[in-house]
């Protein structure tokens, strides 16, 4: 008895022990501000990102010129500040025309990381650092009087105006969003407003719509491989005949692979089921002025990032539990792949099978009202696709940049054929 205490004691302890010193890791981590995805984050873990510039011991300012074989130079500016004021760094690489994704973003990630090593080294995490980083750290900074919760607000406008024809637009965003490894939460709200006119004969037409939206996802994380959470949207639109509408949607999902390799690739299923209920602003071709339903929905996900390329195909299906023949089926996929040396396909497009489109206004839309998109009509179906090659050949080796009368740079033939 005494033994296992005194196990579970020495356990326990350890835990605590780990606890603090990659919490204290992160605490004495480089603060640097710069332009990042999700991919760099996971392979450069041992620095803090900062929203903030003045928050940073070090920025980065990135560049990307065309070379004169077609390739491009991407040159990365290190500027230290605060207690690296006086240190400086300019780092470059080139990638070839016929380069993948993948690549170039590995090639992003090693000169970044020689570029901050020289900062790093004055940090107290300089001793774990040997060719790759040894020790594992939370993506979470305890210290953080925001608790990970990041605010956004915005607000466009466009003003066009012609003799015959003007046009406004007015679009505004609130957001709000907590990413972690245990929670990710996102809130956002969105007004639209557009109108255009045109005077044709001295007759002035209008097309005025509006628009307004909130939507929520919070998710929780169970395992490497699942997690739970949910949707509720609601929204108002006149095109959609929309006076008021909730959707709330709960489901579960499955990545086939870790949710860590998320950033190379990804094999998920989610699954919802929620209530859908809307009050109209027209009567609508069923004689409702408002309903309510349970529906549900399923959708597969697969995307992989490789050296031959991109792959990133989705696929969903949805209906209303009353009446089955109320379904949607949509599908997307694009491709990026390298046939051979200098060849390169892309593929790009989706397409959707659609008899859910409750909404519809009863007398359907006139003439005018279709050609300004001021109504949705019936249709069974939508699809969009876009495909091309290129082809490069001749010298690889020219790599300087010249940027003197623009970009038109020779060392090298080109051919696109797209449609």
């Amino acid at each position: 008895m005494i033994i296992l205490l005194s196990t579970a004691f020495f356990i326990e302890a350890h835990s605590q022990l780990n606890s603090i010193l990659t919490d204290t890791l992160r605490k004495d981590a480089l603060n640097v501000y710069m332009e990042n995805t999700d991919y760099i984050r996971k392979e450069i873990p041992y620095i803090n990102y900062v929203r903030d510039i003045k928050d940073a011991g070090v920025y980065i300012i990135s560049t990307v010129q065309h070379t004169g074989s077609g390739g491009r130079e991407y040159t990365y500016f290190f500027v230290g500040q605060n207690q690296y004021k006086g240190m400086a760094d300019t780092l470059s690489f080139t990638s070839p025309p016929d380069e993948t994704d993948d690549e170039t973003r590995i090639k992003q990630v090693n000169t970044l990381q020689l570029g901050l090593i020289r900062f790093v080294a004055r940090t107290p995490l300089a001793k774990h650092l040997k060719i790759t980083y040894t020790q594992p750290m939370s993506e979470k900074v305890s210290t953080d009087r925001w608790n990970s919760w990041v605010f956004r607000a915005s607000i466009n406008g466009y003003l066009n105006k012609e003799q015959s024809y003007e046009t406004t637009y007015l679009n505004g965003n609130v957001s709000a969003s907590r990413v972690t490894e245990a929670w990710k939460i996102s809130l956002r709200a969105r007004y639209g407003y557009s109108i255009e006119k045109f005077d044709i004969d001295e007759e002035i037409i209008s097309s005025e719509n509006t628009s307004r939206s909130f939507s929520s996802l919070i998710v929780k994380s169970i395992s490497d491989h699942w997690s739970v959470g949910g949707t509720i949207n609601l929204g108002a639109g006149s095109y959609r005949n929309l006076k008021n509408s909730v959707i709330v949607m709960p489901g579960i999902e499955y990545d086939l692979f870790p949710y860590s390799e998320a950033t190379r690739r990804q094999l998920r299923l989610l699954y919802s089921i929620g209530y859908n209920a809307a009050v109209y602003i027209d009567t609508t071709i069923y004689d409702k002025t408002s309903e309510a339903h349970l529906q549900h929905s399923i959708l597969a996900a697969y995307e992989v990032v490789q050296k031959w390329g991109t792959i990133d195909i989705s696929a969903e299906y949805s209906n209303y539990l009353h009446d089955w023949s109320l379904n949607n089926l949509s599908v997307f996929g694009r491709f990026e792949l390298r046939i051979a040396k200098g060849l390169s396909l892309n593929l790009g497009g989706g397409a959707s099978l659609i008899h859910d489109q409750l909404g519809l206004v009863k007398g359907g839309a006139t003439t005018e009202e279709v050609l300004l998109r001021r109504k949705e009509i019936a249709t069974q179906f939508s699809y969009w696709t876009n495909f091309g090659f290129s082809y490069t050949f001749g010298s690889i080796y020219n790599n300087v940049v010249n940027p003197r009368f623009g970009n038109s740079g020779s060392g090298g033939q080109m051919m696109y054929i797209s449609y």
